[in-house]
């Protein structure tokens, strides 16, 4: 099947992120938010009033209240009315249906942001009302115990091992210690299993970030960034709800995502995957054919910082950001939601020579 060709050229024009923590106590979702904007639009010299349409990502089961989204809009300013919109899923499908919103007419820049605070509860039980509410979720199991899972069939099925899997975690950690952003960097023992084969190292940070980008559209993005990344193609997908009657060790979907996006046309030199588990890493390599000389993760990627709701945008907005200092000229962004990844959105990104 042929990728879909946009018709309008959109790009990412600038990313900012928070500081990714283990707790922000003493920061509500709002205050977490506004220096990430305001550093998002100084990038660019925009106001909130010059911006058309502007998107957000996160969830009302971490805030623990409905419609927590709209007090987010606090740190935006809503006033003189805005077009806006919200999904209940990360950042980076906030930024698809921005995109959709440029590529249509209907705006020429767009503001994207998501943001989460893990901190005040138990994730990994949160997470488990994403779950089929009539045959897994009563059972409670947790995120960790599904990767886990995931896990433990890609290594009966050949295709890794546990010190495979522990070079992944090294090597992610490794590369986040350039990264001023991530909670975790630097390389550290596996530490004990969470949930086995999973140890500590192989699972994600539990903390509190957020992340903004910019979109503009033609000759609006080479007037706001010296070296916009355009999306030359975005799609997501998604694999069946009921686990059981998956192959956890594959990811079509990411892999149809990835066609439809032109991912396959020609190599890419860099590959952001939102991959909080090493095992994932592993799933989303296969799916994608990356080799070797792929730069996979060079800021870290989830398992340095993984701020549910946020770090799929991070994904793609670090992924622009080295497209942006000349770090790359193709790049693939992954973003992934639900257990096993479920959901998986991707996106192909280039700079201009």
């Amino acid at each position: 099947m042929a990728p879909t060709s946009p018709a309008r050229d959109v790009a990412i024009v600038a990313f900012a992120q928070s500081d990714h923590r283990r707790r922000t106590d003493e920061l509500s979702e709002v205050e977490l938010l506004m220096p990430v904007l305001h550093q998002v639009l100084d990038a660019t010299g925009l106001k909130t009033s010059d911006i058309g349409f502007t998107c957000s990502g996160s969830s009302d089961y971490l805030a623990g209240r409905a419609f927590s989204f709209t007090m987010a809009l606090d740190g935006v300013g809503a006033w003189p009315p805005i077009s806006e919109s919200h999904v209940e899923m990360d950042g980076a499908w906030a930024l698809y249906e921005a995109w959709v919103k440029i590529l249509t007419g209907e705006a020429d820049t767009a503001l994207v942001y998501g943001y989460g605070k893990s901190s005040p509860g138990e994730v990994r039980d949160v997470l488990t009302r994403q779950l089929d509410p009539y045959y897994v979720a009563p059972l409670w199991p947790d995120s960790v115990s599904l990767a886990a899972l995931q896990a433990q069939a890609l290594i009966d099925g050949g295709d890794t091992d546990e010190p495979a899997l522990a070079a992944i975690a090294a090597r992610s950690r490794d590369a986040a210690s350039s990264n001023s952003h991530a909670q975790v960097g630097g390389s550290r023992p596996q530490g004990e299993y969470v949930v086995r084969p999973l140890r500590t190292g192989d699972c994600p940070p539990v903390g509190d970030g957020a992340a903004a980008v910019i979109l503009a559209a033609g000759e609006r993005a080479r007037e706001l960034c010296a070296r916009p990344a355009w999306i030359r193609g975005m799609d997501h997908r998604i694999e069946a709800h009921s686990l059981g009657v998956r192959d956890l060790t594959d990811s079509p979907s990411t892999r149809l995502a990835a066609e439809r996006a032109g991912v396959f046309e020609r190599p890419v030199d860099t590959a952001e995957l939102h991959a909080p588990f090493t095992s994932q890493e592993v799933v989303l390599r296969k799916a994608l054919g990356l080799g070797d000389a792929v730069a996979v993760n060079p800021s870290g990627g989830a398992l340095a910082a993984n701020p549910v709701m946020a770090a799929g945008l991070v994904r793609l907005g670090e992924a622009a950001a080295r497209i942006h200092r000349g770090e790359s000229d193709r790049a693939l962004a992954h973003a992934t939601s639900g257990p096993c990844l479920q959901q998986n959105l991707v996106a192909v990104l280039e700079g201009e020579s």
